[in-house]
């Protein structure tokens, strides 16, 4: 059996047992980062931040709504999203006006507030797509511009998979080791399963080191349970209602900008793993809609903005299951976890050894999927158009590891290096004299690209 056929369309035919495992397995792999993101959230407004509790459910309804903004189409998990980290620590550092008295938690709705409003965003630039059509928004992203972009979100986040790691190599060697070993000569259930398998044997390993009385070389627990017996078996999300103000709403909303092209770039990530039409089918305007519904929904109760995930797409690639069913099943999995603390706890507890050793994987798979939009679309790189081009994205992505700083009516505010490379690639795509793509043209290079649909095959 070839690679192709190996793809899995519909998970059905393994049955409800083997899907619900394939859900289990997509839920593990946004579970670090996703509760990440209100654990550092937290560090900036002195332990009244965001809760994962809320974080889970607002992850797991947004990834459901997303995915019927999209006709159910996309196997993509809207998790939480990185890109405003820097603004969640800019208003919790606001000291002035309103914010002159108040204490961190009183901030934070605040900060959820402009959040919101970012999310409306999306709904103009779908707008704009749907008016001017795909294909005209397709000619300015033409696989020169989206195959780098590809390469730069996955490898910008391969310094996050070394600093977890390096907490605990040998365990995070375990974790790699035992998906490689799946992957390749895994049988059956077990070779779609491979990141499943990671945890799950590189926590069992953690869990015996951690009752020889072993620990992390930086003599750190290896495994902290003091909050799993704390929490509650039971208990509802402590939801609050963000709060509106135009110096909040400056420093959160411009960041839109920089995740609406990461939404761009992930939607081709996507659809090139898949090999679906999800740029022009479902179409890019409902993605946005449903990205930009489920971030504004997410603040409005007190949660972190959404964004597709990466670490998914890696899971897609890696498993060769493409059914967006399963992704629905792990975001079930996300809300009923929201409910229960102590489970909630308890997998919040896995080390950070084994999410940097799963990263290792599914970070470069991010990678690997933009190389080979470039290769399969033959992307002429002797052409100095085109290595002007992909060269700027490369150094942009990467380079700007901290973002670009600005003032915007006297307040700070932080573009990610990533939205500099997809604005610059855009940019200089249109600027330079050459651009012979034509979405639609060349229907070879667009099926290899993921980004149309080969006629030949039945819909």
């Amino acid at each position: 059996m070839n690679e192709k056929n190996a793809t899995i369309k519909d998970a059905r035919t393994l049955g409800i047992p083997r899907m619900l495992l394939l859900g289990l397995q997509h839920m593990f792999a946004m579970f670090g980062a996703t509760i990440l993101v209100p654990i550092l959230v937290n560090t900036y407004f002195n332990g009244e931040g965001l809760s994962i509790q809320v974080t889970l459910i607002c992850a797991g309804l947004g990834t459901l709504f997303f995915h019927a903004c999209s006709k159910l189409k996309v196997p993509a998990f809207l998790g939480s999203s990185f890109a405003f980290l820097g603004g969640f620590s800019t208003v919790a550092n606001l000291d002035t006006g309103i914010f002159a008295d108040m204490t961190m938690g009183e901030k934070l709705p605040y900060a959820c507030g402009g959040i919101v409003v970012a999310g409306l965003l999306y709904l103009i630039l779908a707008l704009v797509i749907k008016l001017v059509g795909v294909k005209r928004v397709m000619h300015y992203l033409p696989p020169v511009v989206t195959g780098p972009i590809i390469i730069c979100i996955g490898l910008s986040l391969a310094p996050s998979a070394i600093s977890n790691a390096s907490t605990n190599w040998l365990i995070a060697l375990i974790a790699l080791g035992t998906i490689i070993v799946f992957n390749i000569w895994g049988k059956g259930m077990f070779k779609i399963i491979p990141i499943l398998m990671g945890v799950v044997i590189s926590y069992a390993v953690a869990l015996v080191m951690h009752l020889l009385g072993m620990t992390n070389p930086d003599g750190s627990a290896i495994l902290d349970f003091s909050a799993v017996a704390s929490a509650a078996w039971v208990g509802l999300p402590p939801f609050q209602l963000c709060k509106f103000d135009i110096t909040a709403i400056m420093v959160m909303a411009p960041i839109a900008l920089a995740t609406m092209m990461e939404h761009i770039g992930d939607m081709s990530a996507i659809s090139a793993t898949v090999g679906e039409n999800f740029l022009a089918d479902p179409g890019l305007h409902r993605t946005l809609i449903g990205d930009g519904l489920a971030t504004s929904f997410s603040a409005l109760v007190g949660g972190p903005a959404n964004t597709t995930y990466g670490e998914n797409t890696g899971v897609l690639e890696l498993s060769r299951v493409h059914d967006p069913r399963v992704i629905r099943i792990a975001a079930v999995f996300a809300v009923i976890l929201s409910f229960i603390p102590k489970m909630a706890d308890i997998i919040g507890s896995m080390p950070s050894a084994i999410i940097g050793g799963v990263s290792f994987m599914l970070y470069g798979m991010i990678s690997a999927i933009g190389v080979r939009n470039v290769v399969e679309n033959r992307v002429d790189l002797t052409k100095s158009r085109n290595l002007v081009i992909a060269a700027v994205i490369l150094v942009c992505g990467l380079g700007f590891s901290a973002g670009l700083t600005f003032n915007v009516f006297g307040t700070s505010v932080t573009l990610t290096g990533l939205a500099i490379a997809a604005i610059a690639g855009i940019l200089l795509n249109a600027i330079l004299p050459g651009n012979d793509y034509e979405f639609g043209e060349n229907l070879e290079g667009d099926i290899n690209r993921g980004v149309a649909i080969n006629p030949k095959v039945k819909k």
